[in-house]
């Protein structure tokens, strides 16, 4: 993600354009369909994402709603730098082509990333030891089928091995892909309790590892298209702490255990009706997941976990925009440990409690947030670059204005950690910039209920 924010700054030194002749038909059938600019992308990938085919009949007042809407599908498969269109009618033929502009697929990405949740809990510490590095290789668009293959190895205060695969299709009879994924993680540190809310963290003398962890896992997933997901993920895990952590907190993994093995089984549905999946307008989404938590050998008890968001961006005009979303977990257990205490703080929070963690074992999440355009670039050319893929840049600036609102309730670990069981609330002015390959830059000042005030930064949308 950093290495993004520094071709974004370095390169700084797609709109739609539909041309069509009218058609005077009432109905039109659709007589072919053509396909340009798709030098790697396989031509069944795009035609998967249509919602017509050759042969079928459209009503004439319909059509420029329809094509505007598989535009939209095409281009949120995030391969493309913008997708346009073009038809012409001939006595009731409709003759579609969609024309695209190609990324590129294949890059190293360094990684120069900040130790700790977020960058605010970075400065906070201001400690440069705490930085992890390394080289994260991703292949995009892998054979041209829109594939995925990651490899990342990354050292420093946090080290990772992780190995991802990532197939549309397997089955095309069935709409059926999959994913694949095996990681290993160790730490030079853990945060093994909390109080008032913040980490406390214990970090090993001569170089030693307090946390380990290995997993392996692999997906099912029923791919109706590009906005419609839903599949079966199952996955093993091997955990490990130093006898420092269960001394310190026996009830990290309960019952002062050093190491325990899992499995989990998850069920998960995804509804992205999004304008934009990398920043929306318009548009909602939804996802929900159930997932059950087997341990093996006795090493835990076993526990349920439901979650579900929905978010819904409404245009109120050509330049403002509001969204409003929400998001809960339910976590039911006979027994629970402090490692899976995690609700609000990680990647899910109030904006203006950056620098908290409030554990628990439920929580519910309100974001609303109203947007002004400030500035919309489709293009800025550099010229002194030739490559397509790299010489064209979009840029569009957004004021936003937003109020955010939680509630974790912890009946287990809530001791000395106020912010638990109570309202968050909090709010603020930001402004974000979006451009390049999808990154979106957020700098918000927020203040929350308990009167503490900052400015945050943030790579990716709030919500």
């Amino acid at each position: 993600m950093l290495l993004r924010v520094f071709l974004f700054f370095l390169l700084l030194f797609s709109g739609a354009v539909a041309l069509a002749a009218p058609c005077a038909v009432p109905v039109v059938v659709v007589s072919g369909i053509t396909l340009s600019g798709n030098e790697t992308t396989k031509k069944q990938v795009m035609l998967r994402e249509l919602t017509f085919s050759p042969g079928d009949s459209i009503l004439t007042e319909d059509l420029e709603a329809l094509l505007l809407d598989n535009q939209k599908r095409l281009f949120n498969l995030r391969l493309f730098h913008h997708v346009n269109y073009t038809y012409t009618c001939d006595a009731g033929n409709l003759q579609i082509a969609y024309e695209v502009q190609e990324r590129f697929y294949l890059y190293p990405v360094p990684i120069f990333d900040f130790a700790d949740r977020n960058f605010a809990a970075w400065l906070e510490k201001k400690d440069w030891s705490r930085i992890d590095y390394g080289l994260n290789l991703v292949q995009k668009n892998f054979r041209g089928r829109n594939e995925e293959v990651r490899v990342r190895v990354q050292r420093g205060f946090n080290k990772r091995l992780e190995l991802a695969y990532r197939i549309p299709y397997i089955w095309r009879k069935y709409n059926l892909g999959a994913d694949f994924a095996v990681a290993d993680y160790r730490s030079r540190t853990i945060s093994y309790t909390n109080s008032n809310n913040r980490q406390y963290f214990l970090e090993e003398e001569e170089g030693g590892l307090p946390i380990k962890r290995t997993s392996v896992s692999g997906a099912l997933i029923h791919r109706q298209n590009v906005q419609r997901q839903q599949g079966l993920r199952l996955s093993f895990h091997n955990e490990h702490i130093s006898d420092s952590v269960t001394l310190l907190n026996p009830s990290y993994y309960g019952n002062g255990q050093q190491e325990r093995q899992y499995m989990r089984a998850e069920l998960f549905k995804v509804i992205n009706l999004r304008n934009n999946f990398a920043y929306p307008l318009a548009g909602s989404y939804f996802e929900a997941g159930v997932a059950q938590t087997f341990f093996l050998d006795k090493t835990g008890t076993p526990f349920t976990t439901a979650r579900a968001k929905y978010v819904k961006y409404i245009p109120l005009s050509a330049k403002y925009f509001y969204m409003a979303g929400a998001e809960g977990q339910l976590r039911l257990a006979g027994e629970y440990a402090f490692a899976d205490n995690i609700a609000l703080g990680y990647r899910s929070y109030v904006r203006g409690y950056e620098l908290y963690v409030v554990g628990g074992q439920h929580y519910g999440l309100f974001k609303q947030g109203l947007t002004r355009q400030l500035l919309d670039i489709k293009s800025i050319r550099i010229k002194f670059i030739d490559n397509p893929k790299f010489n064209n840049i979009p840029l569009s600036v957004f004021l936003n204005g937003f109020t955010d609102a939680g509630y974790v309730v912890d009946n287990t670990f809530e001791k000395g950690n106020p912010l638990t069981n109570q309202l968050l609330v909090g709010g603020g002015l930001g402004l974000h910039v979006v451009t390049f390959y999808d990154i979106v830059l957020r700098g918000e000042y927020a203040i929350n209920r308990e009167g503490d005030k900052g400015f945050y930064f943030s790579a990716r949308f709030p919500f």
